[in-house]
Parts: structure tokens; sequence; C-alpha cells
């Protein structure tokens, strides 16, 4: 009969395997683009480093480190970039069709390209819920709050008991979970360059 210590390291050694076995079974989402500084995707107990063609995965908790920031192509048509500190979720998606993305802290910009047809994602964040349709639009810390821009299509978001729809050139802010978000207001020029320039 074998060793305890023997048979907990083989275990050990099965659960490793394991899970680098489920992020390759799992459905590929998407790649990297461009990458700076920590980047990396946790899936289970498995944790990779990403850098430029690596791939993501549903299921992915995508995350940058301080001072980092990461470009990735989802599906054909849509494009999303982190800041520094930032993680992302893929949850669901399904190329050309949409999904749900969780933004559990940082900043993101997501661009969907309309040409690639339309794409339904519901982006999750401690602040409310953002129901997007085929758009270009900025989600994260601004001016001390928690704001969404939208440069280009419509992202409709949704409080504890208010939804604003914000389009073209207007943003909304949530000072903390559980607030409300404001009646979508145009932004500043400062205030849409400092919000794009945390996610490049």
């Amino acid at each position: 009969m074998s060793h305890p210590m023997e048979r907990r390291a083989f275990l050990a050694g099965l659960v490793a395997v394991g899970g680098v076995a489920a992020a390759r079974a799992a459905e590929r989402a998407g790649e990297v683009q461009n990458s700076r500084g920590e980047c990396y995707a946790q899936m289970a107990a498995d944790r990779r480093t990403l850098g430029p063609d690596a791939p993501v995965f549903v299921g992915d908790a995508v995350a940058t480190g301080a001072q980092s920031a990461l470009g990735m192509h989802l599906g054909e048509a849509t494009e999303v970039r982190l800041g520094a500190e930032s993680r992302l979720r893929i949850d669901r998606f399904i190329v050309n069709a949409g999904g749900i993305l969780v933004l559990d802290r940082g900043a993101m910009l997501y661009d969907h390209d309309r040409a690639g047809g339309g794409s339904d994602v519901a982006v999750r964040t401690p602040y409310g819920l953002l129901a997007v349709r085929g758009t270009r639009f900025f989600a994260g810390p601004s001016n001390g709050v928690f704001g969404v821009f939208v440069e280009r299509g419509a992202v409709t978001v949704i409080g504890v008991n208010t939804a604003v729809l914000v389009t073209d050139g207007q943003g909304t802010d949530l000072a903390r979970p559980g607030d409300e978000p404001t009646t979508p207001h145009p932004w500043g020029a400062a205030r849409i360059a400092s919000a794009m320039a945390s996610v490049n």
C-alpha cells in the first residue's frame, strides 16, 4: 500500500491536471490581442498567464495587475479592453449572439462592430446591471464614482429600482453599490479622455 503522503501528492497532481484539461475542454470565447504587465486568466485551480494570441475561454476570470492592461477579441466582432487591477469573468458567451460578462472590479471598454451583426450582452457589476446592444461603451471608476459612458449605441443601466437608457455621448454615475443611476448626461471631454486612458 502506498504511503499517505504519496497518495496525497498523487491526488494533488490529478487535480492540477484536471484543471488544465478543463480549461482546454472549455468553449473558446476569443483570444488576447495585446497585453501589458501582469495579465492572467483563472479557471478553477488553473491560472494561465495571458499574452498576445493566448486563448480565453467561457468560464475564465480574466484579470490584470497594477499598471497593466489587456485587450481581447471575443467572437468575431467584439473587442474588450481592461485597465489596471481589473477582473472580468466570461460567464457565458455565444459567438455573434451575446452572453453575460461579470465586471468584478476595475474598468473596461466594450466595443462591438455593428457590421458583425447584433449582439445582446449583459454586464453584471457590483453597482448594477448593464444591458448592452451592439455598442461602444466604458464602465468603471471615473471621477470618484462608478461611471458608464456610451460613445456609440445604447446601454440600459439598471439599479435596484431604477433603469436609465444611456445613448451616444451620454454617461451615468453610481456612487456606490445599491445606489440608483443618475439621469444620463453628457460627459466633458476631459472626463472622457481620462476614462479611455484608464483602459489603454
